[in-house]
């Protein structure tokens, strides 16, 4: 005795009508008499008789309706227990990231590996400055977040994960192009496209021109470092971007990465998260795969990717 044909059954009982029975359950009347054929060839009995045009049940159908409103009850709140079990076990992270780079690779694939580890994980993904990501982790509207180190939060645990060399960006055809190093003065002459206020990256920037007392012309300030090697690949101006975001176009001779003379500081990515909440199982294996993917072991594995896009 298959449960569609119960709950068809039941349908037909409580309605009379195999046609009002098939829009109730959502199957066609042939259907309908099909599922009522293969009660009655099991049972060996007729379930219903036509009175006046309405299907009336027989002795066979009255018992069976009995033990099958029983049957298809116990289904119903069997399904629903489930439901609110597995409801109970699923658990969400949002994540956050201030790098375009690090959002086209590893980070989906850091994902995948974690919603296969954890199927009933729902996954929140958040782009945005350092600065927005903080906030949000502050907020409670994070959980963790891939940002520019350091942060000066002391409610946050940060580990960082890869640092990186600031580069002049400039397009093969540009006067700075054949030049081994640049410096703060030549860059101040030329419109900078540079990314967005709020991250690290930026204030390791704005610091550098602060300390030796020189005012760059600002030209674009954009959100995503694919944008601002697209605007220097034409020339409009002169970026500043870490090496192994400008990697792929060096060796593909759209652009020319140059030493800044003077500047020191690498840019650092990290991890952040809340000391004050235990950190979950999936906050855990996202910590792990991080590190696999973007620390010192996944160093190769950064490159070659981007090597073979």
């Amino acid at each position: 005795m298959e449960l569609r044909h119960l709950r068809t059954f039941r349908a037909v009982a409580e309605t009379g009508s195999f046609t009002l029975a098939g829009r109730r359950v959502n199957l066609s009347q042939a259907a309908v008499s099909l599922h009522i054929k293969a009660l009655e060839e099991e049972l060996g009995t007729k379930l219903f008789a036509r009175v006046r045009k309405r299907a009336t049940l027989t002795p066979a159908g009255r018992a069976l309706l009995k033990h099958a409103q029983a049957i298809l009850s116990a289904c119903d709140v069997a399904r629903a227990e489930i439901a609110a079990l597995a409801e109970e076990q699923r658990v969400t992270l949002r994540v956050g990231t201030a790098s375009t780079m690090i959002a086209i690779h590893p980070l989906p694939e850091i994902l995948s590996e974690l919603k296969k580890r954890f199927p009933l994980l729902d996954l929140v993904v958040f782009a945005g400055t350092s600065e927005a990501i903080v906030r949000r982790l502050l907020e409670h509207r994070l959980d963790v977040g891939l940002i520019s180190l350091p942060v000066e939060a002391p409610a946050l645990h940060t580990e960082p994960l890869y640092g990186d060399r600031l580069m002049a960006v400039v397009p093969p055809g540009h006067p700075l192009a054949q030049a081994r190093e640049v410096t703060v003065m030549q860059l101040a002459a030329e419109p900078l496209i540079l990314g967005e206020r709020g991250g690290n990256r930026r204030r390791i920037i704005d610091l550098f021109f602060e300390h030796a007392g020189v005012r760059p012309h600002v030209a674009m300030e954009l959100n995503r470092d694919e944008a601002i090697k697209k605007m220097v690949e034409v020339g409009l101006g002169v970026g500043i971007l870490p090496w192994l975001t400008v990697q792929r176009e060096v060796q593909a001779g759209l652009l020319r990465a140059l030493p800044i003379r003077g500047l020191k500081s690498r840019w650092e990515l990290g991890v952040a998260y809340r000391r004050e909440d235990p950190p979950s199982e999936p906050l855990l294996a996202f910590l792990e795969l991080c590190r696999a993917y973007l620390g010192r072991g996944g160093e190769r594995r950064r490159v070659a990717s981007r090597a073979s896009q």
